[in-house]
């Protein structure tokens, strides 16, 4: 049986691997260029999920399973996947810690005025007046509900936040005081001080947040995107920022990445943008790889019951 990588693999990881597997072969190649010639051979495949085609998917004529080590699959080729029946799976839950700690930095630094202090302090400038707001005892909506939106509320927790949880299926989840569909999206926006979407790609999120949402809010509220860009209908969100219809926009997805060097968020005093690294963090790849193992003792031993499942006709 023969594992491959399309992705560069930490070489502790490597080494763990072959030592537990040594009856595998395991083809660790850096790239999809480099992959491309071991497709025909490989059983297993192991990647970020952005590097493959249709036409991977056709040569690699023995695959049965794709390892996902991210959480969003929406660029990958699934009607061809869904063709030749392949198993899809994921590293869904491993993104909770490092995106609630970005979140909460973010929003702090907002918060607590953390861009213009730096600024003083560069010019050496003592300014007492830099007027500062509180987390404690405010309301934050958060869309998603999942591992990371739980984390990002249990957090909310410590400063005493009121917190209302939004999904598609409005289940009640835990540490949100209040859980709603996101039909609701709307109604709940102007009840809360802040917005935090970690939403994947899908139909139904593609330009969910648009000028009425932003109309809605609070003329203080802050907006944080750290699920998929194209939820924002962007020209909406410039003209929303622009009218001061809120009071600050955190952004670490774009429609286009890398954002574009002329696009007017740039420009904005009132926007803070990050390169798509609310997620990075050292454990990145261990946590992943834990969740690969538990996978392939499953499929080793033709066991069903394997973690993060992805459904090729929804797409998560």
């Amino acid at each position: 049986m023969e594992i491959l990588t399309t992705c560069r693999i930490k070489r502790s990881i490597q080494d763990r691997l072959l030592h537990s597997y040594p009856s595998l072969t395991f083809r660790f190649c850096d790239d999809i260029k480099e992959a491309e010639s071991y497709l025909p051979q490989a059983e297993i495949l192991i990647t970020y999920g952005e590097d493959l085609t249709d036409d991977h998917i056709y040569k690699a004529k023995n695959l049965k399973w794709i390892m996902v080590i991210s959480a969003g699959v929406d660029k990958m080729p699934f009607n061809a996947i869904k063709e030749k029946s392949i198993l899809v799976t994921n590293v869904k839950g491993i993104h909770g810690i490092p995106m609630s700690e970005y979140a909460f930095s973010m929003l702090l630094q907002v918060s607590r005025q953390a861009k213009v202090l730096y600024e003083n302090e560069q010019k050496h400038q003592w300014d007492r007046t830099v007027h500062m707001t509180e987390m404690y005892g405010k309301t934050m909506l958060v869309a998603g509900t999942g591992a990371i939106g739980q984390e990002v509320a249990r957090l909310a927790k410590a400063f005493r936040m009121k917190t209302i949880g939004l999904s598609k299926s409005g289940r009640s989840s835990e540490y949100f005081d209040e859980t709603g569909t996101m039909d609701q999206l709307l109604d709940k926006v102007s009840a809360a001080d802040y917005i935090v979407s970690v939403l994947p790609s899908t139909e139904g999120t593609k330009h969910i947040y648009q000028t009425p949402h932003f109309q809605a809010m609070k003329k203080e509220a802050i907006f944080l995107n750290m699920g998929r860009g194209d939820a924002v209908k962007e020209d909406d969100l410039v003209e929303a920022l622009n009218q001061n219809e809120l009071r600050h926009a955190v952004l670490d997805v774009f429609e286009q990445e890398p954002l574009p060097e002329n696009h007017p968020f740039w420009y904005m005093e009132n926007v803070t943008i990050t390169p798509h690294i609310s997620g990075l963090s050292r454990y990145y790849q261990p946590r992943s790889f834990e969740i690969f193992e538990a996978n392939l003792e499953k499929y080793l031993n033709d066991q069903n019951d394997y973690i993060n499942v992805i459904d090729p006709e929804r797409g998560y």
